[in-house]
């Protein structure tokens, strides 16, 4: 038997409970409209529980409803199980949320760290997977508590974006290149938060600090710097709807193992789309390089590093959430049952992740890289 079916039989009661009781669950789904009338199913926990069995048990939906008549929790059919899910999707929402917003834990320097990324699942229709068709589900996952705490779920044309979650005001928010957005980071920082965000070397028009905002040779400061193998200095970054951000460089040489293996890479890729790779893209191969808006009075360099060496966390707690759980295609392509299919998952990731104790030490740059 499955963690998650154990979840579901012998554990339940304490799913229940940690869920705020009976009493709260029926409030709930009554507020969500996922409970108009008592007919076939009784309470809101007979609903969640038939709910979280199809989602999470590897049965179909004749095969759930076959499930629920023999062990007497509702005489329902295959429709009538569909039906109930896709009219679920807002109350599992409410679920998550109050589970998520059960404390925002402080972190270093008394700071809330949100780490943003984002994982795809296909879906699940042959045409889909042929079209290459996927849910993207975004997080965020916060430190110390290595909790996710924030889920936003979209299809293949919803794209990372810095500013996708709802800053929480002093929060310091990382990610990974993908999110080297400046017109957005300057959403955040507006918000009142900050930012650490990796960067390619031509993934903005940098800028000097003073003056006239003249372009800055980025490859020239980080050559410059070469022998001491950091590099730490204000500069700006051009944006399309405001003014340019000023924020902070750092960057840190890799060891030569990974340099090698960075230029490895990059020769493959260029090689792969007919391209003549520049010897510029191969210096930057040897660095890892970060902006960030926070200040250098309060953050060393060394801070900078050590906090965006923490970003690897998130991708650990995606692991958990496909492997603890078995996180796998929704059936069909109809939002109405992917998002409560997907929340259904989140849920039981959040009501595991207090068993769980996965702490590892941080990759070396070597690895990250």
């Amino acid at each position: 038997m499955t963690r998650s079916a154990l979840f579901l039989n012998q554990d339940w009661q304490a799913t229940v409970d940690r869920l705020g009781g009976a009493e709260a669950l029926e409030a709930s789904a009554r507020e969500a409209g996922a409970m108009v009338r008592k007919r076939k199913i009784k309470s809101a926990v007979d609903l969640l529980r038939l709910v979280l069995a199809y989602c999470l048990g590897e049965a179909g939906l004749r095969s759930t409803a076959t499930w629920a008549t023999t062990v007497d929790l509702a005489d329902v059919s295959n429709v009538a199980v569909l039906k109930r899910l896709r009219g679920s999707g807002e109350w599992l929402g409410i679920l998550v949320s109050r589970i998520l917003s059960d404390g925002v834990p402080p972190a270093a320097r008394g700071r809330l760290i949100r780490l943003v990324d984002a994982t795809v699942v296909p879906k699940a229709s042959l045409h889909s997977r042929k079209s290459g068709q996927l849910w993207r589900l975004h997080a965020a996952f916060d430190l110390p508590h290595e909790r996710f705490s924030d889920f936003e779920l979209t299809d293949q044309s919803g794209g990372e974006r810095i500013d996708r979650i709802k800053v929480v005001a002093g929060e310091i928010r990382i990610g990974d290149r993908g999110y080297m957005q400046p017109d957005r980071i300057g959403h955040v920082l507006e918000a009142g938060g900050e930012i650490i965000v990796r960067a390619a070397w031509n993934g903005a028009h940098w800028l000097e600090k003073d003056g006239e905002a003249q372009p800055l040779d980025l490859i020239g400061e980080l050559r410059k710097a070469a022998a001491v193998g950091r590099l730490d200095m204000a500069i700006k970054v051009a944006r399309n709807e405001s003014e340019p951000l000023t924020l902070r460089l750092v960057a840190i040489k890799k060891p030569r193992k990974a340099c090698a293996a960075a230029r490895r890479k990059a020769r493959k890729d260029a090689k792969r789309h007919g391209n003549t790779i520049s010897r510029k893209t191969l210096a930057a191969c040897d660095w890892v390089i970060l902006v960030t808006s926070l200040d250098a009075q309060t953050f060393s360099t060394d801070d900078i590093l050590d906090l965006y060496r923490l970003r690897w966390r998130i991708e650990l707690g995606f692991k958990r959430l496909k492997s603890l759980v078995a996180l796998r295609a929704p059936p069909g392509t109809d939002e109405r049952s992917a998002r409560p299919w997907l929340l259904a998952h989140i849920l039981m990731i959040l009501l595991l992740e207090p068993l769980t104790d996965e702490l590892e030490d941080s990759p070396r740059w070597a690895l990250a890289a």
